[in-house]
């Protein structure tokens, strides 16, 4: 973290929020996304900071997810179309009825759900938004906030918005699949959402059937809603995602969350959606429209023909990430690291315990000159214990061009040495 020094005094007044006393609502999000050092300076975000270093030393970037190729033609020529044809102004808020009328049409082709485009579909600012708005129209003081760690970083902001207590379960090496006891064990009649991010960033699990059955009957017993953050459906490695409102008795308590970057490579483009049943559906709607109301209209349009692409552009780019992984993989490995082969997403996640490292926060800050190449600690997606388990991990992406993987893979296999 790279602190910004000393709080002013109008800082320190902000901090303490009203005259009894609560902490004000930035500072509960900079504290929920571990801004806050230990002795309450404000810092930026682990991203900021490795990209800075990144920047400084022309290192190849590995730490933040987001593709360097653009996705397919057939969308960027639908979005330019779009423009041209007018398509310049506020779309309505719950999205244009051409996107929902294609995500409802996708959840039935690819898992035979079938959301009502109307009533049980809302279009968003990208996945991060949905995942907002739900959290901040179902949560609040009192209630608590169920997810796994480690957690993308966003999820801790929120609940902390929110006012909810954010508990989790740990993801244990080397599967980083849920522990089922220790996930009983963090339920409570509090809990009021679990949050389940799968495939999983950033420690690129898929979740079993028997462990996401599990969420499921954990939920109906302590009447808990569930939130999915599915961004990485169809980023998957030889193994089937299975969405957790296809579950028996999760549908009628579960909000899908899911966006186009990830799949489309359209990151910039931030428009996403939620579905699930209408009366979630609204809640979540009514916070929703006073965040963004709507955004992207032209991009909602081609988003719309991106999603009724067959399913071999689906197949393709699984296929065409697989071989990214395995690229990185072996530089990984050639350094000395032990290597957690991923099942989904696009990120990579390793022990460099073995090389005799057992903080990787500080390895993180001296590889971009040790080597070239940046990655982000894992222990920052985490609260202390957490932090404490994962102290030796590293996450590396691999959503980058073929070249630059190799480049970077050769560069790593030097690491033992430099070291």
């Amino acid at each position: 973290m790279i602190l910004l020094g000393d709080m002013s005094r109008t800082d320190e007044n902000l901090a303490q929020g009203s005259p009894s006393g609560s902490r004000a609502p930035w500072l509960r999000t900079a504290e929920g996304a571990n801004l806050l050092g230990a002795d309450g300076h404000l810092g930026v975000t682990i991203f900021e900071e490795i990209t800075t270093l990144a920047v400084r030393t022309g290192a190849i970037n590995l730490g933040q997810g987001f593709p360097d190729e653009d996705g397919p033609d057939l969308m960027r020529e639908a979005a330019r179309d779009a423009i041209s044809a007018g398509a310049n102004q506020y779309a309505p808020g719950k999205g244009i009825p051409a996107l929902r009328e294609a995500i409802s049409d996708h959840q039935r082709r690819f898992y035979g759900l079938t959301p009502d485009p109307e009533t049980e579909i809302i279009v968003t600012t990208g996945a991060t938004e949905a995942l907002a708005a739900a959290l901040l129209a179902l949560t609040g003081p009192g209630d608590e906030v169920l997810t796994f760690e480690p957690f993308y970083d966003s999820y801790g902001a929120v609940i902390a918005l929110s006012g909810a207590t954010h508990v989790t379960a740990p993801l244990l090496a080397p599967e980083f699949q849920p522990d089922l006891a220790a996930l009983e064990a963090a339920f409570s009649d509090r809990t009021r959402v679990i949050l389940v991010n799968n495939p999983h960033n950033p420690m690129g699990s898929v979740f079993t059937r028997e462990a996401l059955t599990r969420i499921v009957e954990l939920a109906n017993r302590h009447d808990a809603i569930i939130i999915t953050d599915e961004v990485y459906e169809h980023l998957t490695f030889g193994v089937a995602h299975i969405p957790v409102a296809t579950l028996p008795g999760a549908s009628e308590r579960t909000l899908t969350i899911s966006s186009a970057g990830k799949t489309f490579s359209l990151t910039g483009w931030k428009i996403g959606w939620m579905s699930g049943p209408a009366e979630l559906v609204a809640a979540a709607r009514t916070v929703k429209q006073f965040l963004s109301y709507s955004s992207g209209t032209p991009f909602q349009a081609a988003v719309a023909a991106g999603l009724a692409l067959d399913g071999s552009f689906y197949e393709d780019l699984a296929n065409t990430l697989q071989r990214k992984r395995d690229i990185l993989s072996e530089g990984l490995r050639a350094a000395g690291m032990d290597v957690f082969t991923p099942q989904g997403t696009y990120f990579i996640n390793v022990d460099a315990a073995p090389l005799g490292v057992t903080d990787a926060t500080a390895l993180a800050r001296r590889l971009p000159e040790l080597v070239g190449v940046a990655a982000i600690p894992v222990p920052v997606f985490c609260h202390p214990e957490g932090a404490e388990r994962t102290k030796s991990l590293l996450r590396f992406a691999f959503c980058k061009r073929v070249d630059v993987l190799e480049e970077a893979a050769s560069r790593i296999a030097t690491l033992k040495d430099r070291l």
